[in-house]
């Protein structure tokens, strides 16, 4: 636009009437213009035009005097505005973008991905944009599973026993949850409590195939992440209710759930302050292996985090860490469409996050977040590839949660077709249907799982009832690295059980 605007001013086409412009003034610069390419008024073009001179302006009915690119190019077709709020409810994320509606995108190889309608983007190498790029070609994660399952003979997905085991997890996080809900509306739990209803498939899908030497590092919604990786129900909901028998202790509560002996490391309650640690535990298990030669140290970190944080630095700077120095970690984006009340679409300039992960380098990967089988399957090849020590993987679960951002969001801002058209896609329910279906088990077995569940969230609540709050003493406990610089006095004793340890402090 800008060099055409630029012939039109040097021409001495400014003041002249329009109406002569295609009769009069195009030839002549057809003929005229040294240009080592031929130029074209399209029709924004001519449209801007006529809104400058404030005159009508019309395309030639014969084909375009000038082209600004060879002919033997394709004319792209307009790009539809694919994110209109009547489209988003009609289709509750329409992401579903090509190269064919969009222009600017840089040309890909795509790969179809387990039923999901999103497609892996690679940069080509045969790309005339002249990129410069590492050697050695991004594996897609999608083409190693269509791989293995094409060699595969059976058709089932899971055996019974990895069915019930994924089950009795997700049945597990939902009840845990619910339980949550009442316990917090009774006054037994105080702060921000975040519930993880609806989002169990990415959980269960993941961290089941963990060993217990791989790490965890989850956001403020951890919970469930917690007791995937075998933190018990009793110390979780302890936590809770801060009481000593919690996994801190107490002094967590509902968004630091932390288990040294389940390498749980933490939940965070800044979005984005997890990544930088998980890419510490991964770059530790690679110093491990490599520097140590602890040669059997293959341990994998997961890093959980949602849509919201991947427009954080962090995250961008802890994906290029962990691609140049191929660390075993999977980033995991638990995409609920939803940060707090910014809802995925506005607030990203390019909503496909699994995008960003090629641009560092690494695969990156879309899968269907409400169904447990198929997030089962990313997380084998991403984990295997960790394990293998062939670098990082981000793979974006498009996922949803049933309830409010906290216990304290009445949720009023999301469309209720939208939270109806996701409640419809349960992942308990879809795996349930599976099991039940494909004959690996029965009805009967399903509601003896469903009564186990009851009877250990309602034992864990009744343990954290009945446990002793922490002692005042516990109060500056692991604030500070040396416990005798300030918490503890030169008697020995506590500082805060000194009566006078507040004496002065009245006016601050």
């Amino acid at each position: 636009m800008c060099l055409q605007l630029t012939y039109v001013v040097k021409s001495g086409l400014v003041g002249f009437p329009l109406h002569q412009l295609n009769t009069k003034i195009l030839p002549t610069l057809s003929a005229t213009i040294p240009t080592p390419f031929p130029l074209v008024f399209s029709a924004p073009i001519v449209s801007f035009l006529s809104f400058i001179f404030s005159s009508p302006l019309s395309l030639p009915s014969s084909p375009p005097i000038f082209s600004p690119f060879p002919s033997s190019l394709p004319i792209r077709k307009k790009m539809a505005t694919a994110f209109s709020p009547s489209k988003f409810a009609a289709q509750p994320f329409p992401l579903n973008t090509t190269s064919q509606n969009n222009p600017l995108t840089i040309p890909t190889i795509a790969s179809p991905f387990l039923g999901s309608t999103r497609k892996l983007i690679r940069l080509c190498s045969s790309s005339n944009l002249n990129l410069r790029r590492r050697s050695g070609t991004v594996v897609a994660v999608s083409d190693v599973v269509k791989e293995n399952k094409s060699k595969s003979t059976p058709n089932l997905l899971i055996t019974k026993e990895e069915g019930l085991e994924l089950y009795e997890d997700m049945v597990l996080g939902r009840a845990f949850e619910d339980m949550c809900a009442q316990m917090y509306y009774r006054g037994k739990m105080f702060g921000f409590v975040h519930l993880y209803n609806g989002q169990e498939a990415v959980s269960t899908g993941f961290i089941k195939l963990l060993k217990q030497q791989d790490s965890v590092v989850s956001t403020y919604r951890d919970h469930v992440h917690a007791l995937s990786k075998g933190v018990s129900a009793r110390a979780v909901m302890s936590e809770l209710f801060g009481k000593t028998t919690g996994c801190c202790r107490g002094q967590g509560g509902s968004m630091h759930m932390f288990s040294r002996e389940h390498n749980v490391l933490g939940g965070f309650a800044f979005i984005g302050e997890g990544i930088p640690v998980a890419t510490g535990a991964a770059f530790t298990s690679k110093y491990k292996r490599e520097v140590l030669k602890e040669v059997d140290c293959d341990h994998v970190t997961l890093a959980f985090f949602g849509d919201g944080t991947c427009n954080n630095g962090q995250f961008f700077e802890c994906l290029n860490m962990a691609a140049l120095w191929k660390l075993p970690i999977v980033f995991v984006v638990e995409n609920n469409l939803w940060a707090i009340g910014m809802s995925h679409l506005r607030a990203t300039s390019d909503p496909q996050i699994y995008k960003k992960g090629p641009a560092f380098g690494m695969p990156g990967v879309h899968v269907d977040g409400m169904d447990v089988l198929k997030v089962r399957e990313v997380a084998k090849e991403a984990i295997g590839r960790a394990r293998r020590g062939e670098g990082p993987t981000l793979v974006e679960c498009e996922t949803y949660r049933f309830r409010g951002h906290s216990l304290a969001d009445p949720d009023e801002l999301r469309d209720p077709a939208e939270k109806a058209h996701y409640a419809a896609r349960d992942p308990i329910t879809a795996l349930k249907k599976y099991l039940t279906e494909n004959n690996l088990t029965s009805e009967a077995d399903l509601k003896a799982i469903d009564k186990k569940i009851d009877e250990v969230v309602e034992e864990a609540v009744e343990f954290a009832d009945e446990s002793p709050v922490p002692p005042r003493s516990q109060l500056l406990e692991n604030v500070f690295a040396d416990p005798k610089g300030f918490g503890i006095g030169p008697d020995g004793r506590y500082r805060c059980e000194d009566p006078k340890f507040t004496e002065g402090t009245a006016q601050v």
